[in-house]
């Protein structure tokens, strides 16, 4: 296959001709969560390696003058051979600007991925999230979701992050989220019991990943003594819409729909938590609050059924 992504001459410029004592080397091991202000280009050890649920949180400032940089996960940090590069992250701003991921096997580069969405501007600051997932990598810019990146290169074989371009970088952090759910796939429509009767102070976490050609999912909370839905809540993909309704009285109550950023994308995986107050719930995804819902059924100690119907891969239901 010919040499794709990065062009070769401009690799070079950002990486084989660096001298070696330019490169700051530091290890990251999970005791060292965090790097601060480290000088561009940056190699660094990853510990440990990456596990399914880890984090890497980057914050950072593209300069008024940057064409492009990137953040590689590389398999060691040789320079000639070149080291593989599992997933290769790079914005670029020309023109109307897009960003290139790609796979660096045998010092050979694989098809690109590109996306024409930029979130990243000059003179802004950003905060990259990079969610390794055990089949892909998930990245999520300044809390929104961007790309899916499907491994190409294992895992196991990481272990090494590098920092290249005209970007500053004020910290990396890597996060461990402890373990993800197994493989076993929950049935859908789920029907479960709340694990406690619900009152605020209540939390009830529902994790899975979106289906790759999805219309719509819902979760309701509900009694199981009559047909009433306290909370339903039901992102529409296809027009980037979150209904949220309440079933009372067999008759559903005016939908709320407004929402800053539709938080779910196609093949996406989430994390969906929705708090109980006194007055309303609060509903964050992937860590981002995302809503609230003003309490229309008042008997909260009533509600203890959680469903979640559609389009979903379901993976976890937990309350607390």
């Amino acid at each position: 296959m010919t040499s794709l992504g990065a062009p070769q001459e401009e690799m070079r410029k950002l990486t084989l001709d660096t001298p070696q004592k330019e490169i700051h080397e530091l290890p990251l091991d999970t005791s060292q969560q965090t790097i601060s202000n480290p000088i561009i280009p940056y190699v660094g050890t990853i510990h440990g390696g990456l596990v399914p649920g880890e984090l890497i949180v980057i914050h950072g400032t593209v300069p008024d003058d940057a064409d492009r940089f990137q953040v590689d996960l590389q398999c060691g940090s040789s320079i000639k051979p070149r080291a593989d590069v599992a997933f290769h992250f790079n914005p670029r701003f020309k023109r109307s600007g897009c960003i290139v991921c790609n796979t660096l096997e045998r010092e050979k580069w694989g098809w690109e991925e590109i996306t024409y969405e930029m979130p990243f501007g000059k003179g802004k600051s950003f905060e990259i999230v990079i969610m390794i997932l055990k089949d892909k990598f998930q990245v999520t810019v300044n809390k929104k979701h961007l790309l899916l990146y499907n491994h190409r290169i294992s895992l196991e074989k990481i272990d090494t992050l590098g920092i290249y371009g005209k970007v500053q970088i004020k910290t990396i952090e890597f996060v461990s989220k402890g373990e993800m759910p197994n493989d076993s796939q929950l049935g859908v429509p789920y029907v479960g019991k709340l694990d406690t009767a619900l009152r605020p102070g209540c939390t009830i976490a529902i994790k899975g990943e979106v289906n790759k050609n999805p219309k719509s999912f819902a979760v309701n909370l509900r009694t199981s003594d009559s047909k009433d839905i306290a909370l339903h809540l039901n992102p529409r993909m296809k027009n980037k819409v979150f209904v949220r309704n309440s079933y009372i009285h067999d008759s559903w109550g005016e939908e709320e729909k407004e929402v800053a950023n539709f938080p779910f994308s196609p093949g996406m995986y989430f994390e969906l938590i929705i708090f109980c107050d006194a007055y309303q719930f609060k509903v964050a995804v992937n860590g981002v609050h995302t809503l609230e819902y003003k309490h229309r059924f008042k008997q909260l100690e009533k509600i203890n059924i959680v469903e979640v119907t559609g389009d979903v891969h379901l993976l976890d239901v937990r309350s607390w």
